[in-house]
């Protein structure tokens, strides 16, 4: 750890040199004159508030001295900086990092070895608006977005509970991205909270360029043949709040709209936001509707196409799932070929401008499906189970776990085609294994809590919303006034 030097020149010019002053335009080095001693700012062009580090200027250039003394940069910045966020420090590594991340870093000519950091950044950031990918039709309509501050401001302005905590740190590597583990004290396992400091701390990737994922990828384990998600990531800072108040742990990485929630089971990528923005029997039928679709979406096609297999076996009432024509493709074949058309579809339509994604997606569907059931390549069967499958994924708002079901679902009929009953029984064993031996983040908590270990009162909340009636007392009921009711 390299400490700042005692003479101000040698300072000056081992920052020009580490920040490669000249070749990098946007790099500021500005110098100014306070009586008869000299400071230089570092900054980064487009990170600084202009005009907060002009009335500053203006203030400093009319200063008849900086002072002296072993504190000199301590006292400086206690009785002539008046701004909101400053801090003083002789280490390198931190100096030049609070320059990258767009702090302005004033060295002063009698300030020795020390440096003044004046947090006067503002990044470029959009509005707050809900995400595309989890709206709701009631309730609020903010979102998370790519500013860290901005994001944990909007979780406090959600949670005034003094024993909210949002812990800093810095991942290091060539991006040094921010990170906040938040969490409140006494709802939250304080021993998952330290031992996930501790992992996000050993952690240094040399760059997070794809946020949340990045980081994702640098914690977790992954085992290559079990294809369920192992995190839950959050668009949303009313549903990142109501986690918290649940006793979950958030990471919220800068550069990164989504929150990551920690623990995490299979049973959380069932609720959504806008269970509990209804009335609970409302809220119960959506989400008893979800589970019910999630297990639709896996086990239909196997289950038709072990049907058809075996028709000989059916009774009457259950020939009309047997297809009449059968189209001039294998069966099997064509439901590959559907399933894969479904995923071009959706290329498609997520690399379609905004004002023809609706009609590329029903046209080309319609026009698709008609062609290919009138060249004989697809049988009308085909196309209604995997219209029925299609529309069932499309109620998981999770799409890491959407594809775990496509993937299974697509190895459930690669067995039943090759070994019939048996294949069919042998993966629908399989699947629940799969789900129960994969686990969360540091392995504490089952991935099927709360089936595994059981507990009723908690696996009944999962499918059945229940009214909101626990009431928690204020530590401060006296100190509550009209605007925090309000606010």
């Amino acid at each position: 750890m390299r400490k700042l030097s005692e003479r101000y020149q040698e300072n000056v010019e081992y920052f020009k040199e580490t920040l490669s002053e000249k070749e990098n335009f946007d790099l500021i080095c500005r110098e100014i004159c306070i009586g008869k001693d000299k400071a230089s700012f570092f900054y980064i062009d487009g990170f600084t508030k202009d005009g907060v580090m002009q009335r500053l200027f203006q203030y400093f250039i009319g200063l008849k001295e900086m002072g002296s003394g072993e504190n000199a940069a301590e006292s400086f910045a206690c009785k002539h900086i008046p701004y909101v966020e400053v801090d003083v420090s002789d280490d390198w590594e931190t100096l030049t990092t609070m320059v990258l991340s767009g702090a302005s870093v004033m060295l002063g000519e009698t300030f020795g070895k020390k440096a003044i950091v004046i947090d006067s950044r503002t990044y470029p950031a959009r509005t707050t608006a809900e995400p595309d990918s989890d709206r709701v039709m009631q309730g609020a309509h903010d979102g998370f977005v790519e500013t860290l501050i901005f994001n944990t401001a909007l979780i406090r302005r959600r949670i005034r509970d003094p024993r909210l905590v949002m812990h800093y740190e810095n991942l290091g590597g060539g991006s040094r991205t921010d990170l906040i583990v938040c969490y409140i004290k006494g709802k939250a396992d304080q021993k998952y909270v330290d031992w996930l400091i501790g992992k996000v701390r050993s952690v240094r990737p040399e760059s997070v360029t794809m946020g949340a994922e990045s980081l994702a990828e640098c914690l977790i384990r992954r085992r290559w043949y079990n294809p369920f998600p192992k995190i839950r990531y959050l668009e949303r800072p009313d549903a990142a709040a109501a986690e918290l108040m649940e006793g979950r742990v958030l990471l919220l990485c800068d550069n990164s709209p989504q929150v990551m929630v920690l623990p995490t089971t299979i049973f959380d990528f069932m609720q959504e936001t806008d269970d509990f923005y209804f009335p609970p029997v409302t809220g119960c039928y959506l989400r008893v509707l979800r589970h019910l679709v999630f297990a639709l979406a896996l086990f239909l096609i196997p289950a038709w196409y072990l049907i058809v297999q075996n028709q000989a076996l059916l009774p009457e009432w259950m020939e009309i799932f047997v297809p009449r024509e059968t189209g001039k493709i294998p069966l099997l074949l064509q439901i590959y070929l559907a399933e894969v058309a479904i995923d071009g579809l959706k290329l498609a339509s997520m690399n379609t401008p905004n004002m023809l994604t609706n009609s590329l997606s029903v046209i080309g569907g319609l026009i698709l499906g008609e062609f290919a059931v009138g060249i004989g390549w697809l049988s009308a069967d085909v196309i209604f189970y995997m219209a029925i499958v299609a529309i069932a994924g499309f109620t998981q708002q999770n799409r890491e776990l959407g594809y775990a079901v496509k993937l299974l679902r697509m190895l459930w009929l690669a067995f039943t085609a090759l070994f019939h009953i048996w294949g069919f029984v042998l993966v629908g064993v399989a699947i629940p294994i799969l789900i129960a031996t994969n686990q969360t983040l540091n392995g504490g908590k089952s991935y099927l809590y709360p089936l595994i270990p059981f507990n009723p009162k908690a696996l009944f909340r999962l499918f059945f919303r229940m009214k909101k009636t626990d009431v928690t007392q204020s530590p401060y009921p006296d100190k509550i006034n009209k605007s925090e009711k309000t606010g």
